[in-house]
Parts: C-alpha cells; sequence; structure tokens
C-alpha cells in the first residue's frame, strides 16, 4: 500500500504488512507512533496496551484518526495503480539495452563439432568423455547445427558443470582434439537474458535456461563486443588464473 502521496509503500512497524488504505489515517497514540489496527486491538486486548515506542498507555479511543472518504480511497487507488505502472516502465527501460548483451557463464561448456556417434547425452557424461572433469548438472545437444563447415553436419552440445573450474579443464583438455576425422572445439557458453524478465515479468517456464537476473557485468558483453572477440579474451584470463592457481598449489 501506498501513503496518501502515493510515494512509498507503508507497512505496520509490528507486523511488516502492508498497511490496508483506512490504516492510512491511523494513529492511536499522542506521540504519532503509526501501526495498524489489528496490532492495536491485540495491544490493547492481549498485551500491557502500551504503545511500543512511547510505553504510554493506548487511550479508549485512537489519538488520531480519520476515516478515508470514497473519494480519498478512490484517489490512493488510482495514484498506487500509476506509480505502479510508472516503476514498471522505468524498469522495462532499464532493462531494454540487455537484449543484445550475452553473459559468459563459467560452468558452462559449449562443444562443437561433434561426430553423431558422440551426440548423445548419456554418453557424453560418461567417464571417458566429460564426465572425468567433474560434476555434470545437465547436458543438452543441438542436432540442429553445422559448425564444422567443410566436415559436414554435425552435432553441438552444452555441458553445464557444479564447478566452473571443472568447466575451464574441460576446455582445455577437449579443445581442438580431433576425433572421427573431425575438430571438436569448445569454449566458454553464454546466454541471454529471458524476454520475460526483460519485460519485467514472472516467466512461466519452469526449467528455462535463460538469465533471470542482472548478470556479472565483467562477464557480460554485446554482440559487438564478441563480434571483436571480447569474451575470448575474457575467457582466457579465466584460464591463465586457472592454471596459475595450480601452480601455486604444485610448488606448495
Amino acid at each position: 500500500m501506498l501513503n496518501q502521496s502515493g510515494e512509498e509503500p507503508v507497512e505496520c512497524p509490528l507486523c511488516m504488512e502492508p498497511l490496508e488504505v483506512d490504516d492510512l489515517t491511523f494513529f492511536p497514540c499522542t506521540c504519532g507512533y503509526q501501526i495498524c489496527r489489528f496490532c492495536w486491538h491485540r495491544i490493547r486486548t492481549d498485551e500491557n496496551g502500551l504503545c511500543p515506542a512511547c510505553r504510554k498507555a493506548y487511550p479508549e479511543n485512537p489519538a488520531d484518526f480519520r476515516p478515508l472518504s470514497r473519494e480519498d480511497v478512490a484517489h490512493l487507488k488510482t495514484q498506487k495503480r500509476q506509480k505502479y505502472q510508472q516503476r514498471k516502465q522505468k524498469i522495462i527501460l532499464n532493462r531494454k539495452h540487455l537484449a543484445n548483451v550475452r553473459v559468459v557463464q563459467h560452468n558452462l561448456v559449449f562443444v562443437v563439432g561433434l561426430p553423431s556417434r558422440l551426440a548423445d547425452a548419456e554418453v557424453l557424461k560418461k567417464h571417458e568423455y566429460f564426465g572425468k572433469f567433474g560434476k555434470i548438472q545437465k547436458l543438452v545437444i543441438n542436432q540442429s547445427t553445422s559448425y564444422a563447415g567443410s566436415q559436414g553436419p554435425s552435432a553441438s552440445a552444452y555441458v553445464t558443470y557444479q564447478k566452473p573450474d571443472d568447466a575451464l579443464r574441460a576446455i582445455q583438455a577437449v579443445g581442438n582434439i580431433v576425433v572421427d576425422g573431425r575438430t571438436i572445439r569448445s569454449s566458454l557458453g553464454t546466454t541471454k537474458y529471458c524476454s520475460y524478465f526483460l519485460k519485467n515479468q514472472m516467466c512461466p517456464k519452469a526449467d528455462c535456461m535463460y538469465l533471470h537476473e542482472i548478470g556479472d557485468d565483467e562477464a557480460s558483453f554485446t554482440k559487438e563486443d564478441m563480434q571483436q572477440g571480447k569474451h575470448q579474451e575474457y575467457e582466457k584470463k579465466l584460464h591463465e588464473q586457472l592454471l596459475s592457481v595450480s601452480r601455486e598449489r604444485l610448488v606448495d
């Protein structure tokens, strides 16, 4: 619920519930401490009857209470709708530019050039393939791709690991290896923002793979950035950091 100016939501400081419309002008104590009528009634009938702020006994009748007219209620409701629409529109405008942004996912490996015999999620999860690098949360195969160019149609896969370091190790081991005459390439995957999130709406898809919260700014790149290879530079830095940590552990 909004206050009378329609600018800020007002909650009862005791039960933390939004104040009802009629509670907006309800001040039971002369000190001006505002609570909802439910809490006021509870304090007077079931507790000590004292104002939580100044500890004075509540009078039998509220110190300051002006019931709202129908016109007042209608005006407040109109203000609430207008404020809600303004906030919603502002959020949408602020998120609009995110439609052109892709965010690197540290635990997601994107693999291209897979021959048909490896284009199977259960096969790739095995220890002799991607399972050896760490626990896999999800693996999705895309059969309708042709990233291998002259090698003919091939499949791609998205492998989601539980730990980011496992994803980097998988990329380091699998990148540019040749299987069945095909060169398999891998890199960290990127994802985009959910269209519902961009419109400030609840996404109806329980298993939606797109982003529903603002991603790491350092890992976010526009399509133009990606054309310039900036996301690859970012990934290279992550690989260097992992290698550096690995060397330090060997020394220790």
